[in-house]
């Protein structure tokens, strides 16, 4: 009888994430993940010294890396050194990557809330009552500020990004594992970001969600597409989440849920496999 594949998995249970509980939504994977794998949690800060003797590491609530950044630098680096297979695969072209996605895709003319990062490009970005400013490297809100036009060229460019502040009625997020959509959430009050509920996607809704997986060209991995409805009526994105994205598991029906650890289950033996 083979050994069943050894996994490390990665979370700060204790995160004091707003509005999200990271320990339970944790807690709950891991229990059904045990079926069929052996496997230890582990914080984000000891993934680098404990990644020896798993057959893969899986990265999953382990917090916003910019309150870390060096030492998950030298996680990825350790992880390609020694040939560590990495779940979410540290190729993506999303979060993990920090936020350049969102000027490479507002440049290549996709359906996202415009971006810039120069003082000179400041005039591309439709008129606002105000504008979003953010760290390339920032997550969770970490130095998110609102300010007026006016105040944007003073600003230090090269490391904040520039959005104008939308108006949405609502935001939502498409689940995907691999390259299947999985549910959708939304938070129909746009002031209570992590008090969501299900959402039926239309058909559109759903080929703006994949455009986005198809771009990120990550076979294997767990990915949240989170858009808002404009004004106008269409869907922007806001963000793809391919590093850690919460799941919000605890916000759909048990049937939801446990089809979606399935599906992650099934995954992960794919990503061993290949």
């Amino acid at each position: 009888m083979s050994p069943r594949p050894r996994l490390l998995y990665v979370t700060d249970l204790a995160y004091p994430a707003r509005g999200r509980r990271y320990g339970d939504e944790d807690v709950w994977l891991t229990a059904r993940l045990r079926g069929s794998f052996d496997l230890a949690l582990c914080h984000p800060l000891d993934a680098a010294a404990l990644m020896d003797g798993f057959d893969a590491l899986v990265v999953r609530n382990s917090g916003p890396v910019i309150r870390y950044q060096e030492e998950y630098e030298a996680f990825r680096e350790r992880a390609r050194a020694l040939g560590a297979r990495v779940y979410n695969p540290l190729h993506g072209r999303g979060d993990m990557a920090g936020k350049q996605y969102l000027l490479d895709l507002t440049a290549a003319g996709h359906p996202v809330i415009p971006t810039v990062d120069r003082a000179e490009d400041l005039p591309l970005l439709p008129e606002a009552a105000a504008y979003a400013v953010k760290p390339k490297a920032g997550a969770d809100s970490i130095g998110l500020r609102f300010l007026p036009y006016e105040k944007l060229s003073g600003l230090t460019y090269g490391e904040i990004l520039v959005q104008p502040r939308v108006d949405f009625r609502y935001e939502v997020s498409f689940y995907f594992v691999d390259d299947l959509f999985q549910y959708a959430l939304y938070a129909p009050d746009p002031e209570r970001r992590w008090v969501l509920e299900p959402y039926e996607p239309t058909a559109d809704d759903l080929a703006f969600a994949r455009r986005f997986i198809d771009w990120n060209t990550l076979d294997h991995g767990i990915q949240r597409v989170d858009a808002c409805r404009a004004p106008g009526g269409e869907l922007l994105l806001v963000e793809l989440e391919d590093l850690n994205p919460y799941l919000s598991l605890d916000r759909v029906p048990e049937e939801t849920r446990d089809r979606f650890a399935a599906a992650f289950t099934d995954s992960l033996h794919r990503f061993l496999e290949a």
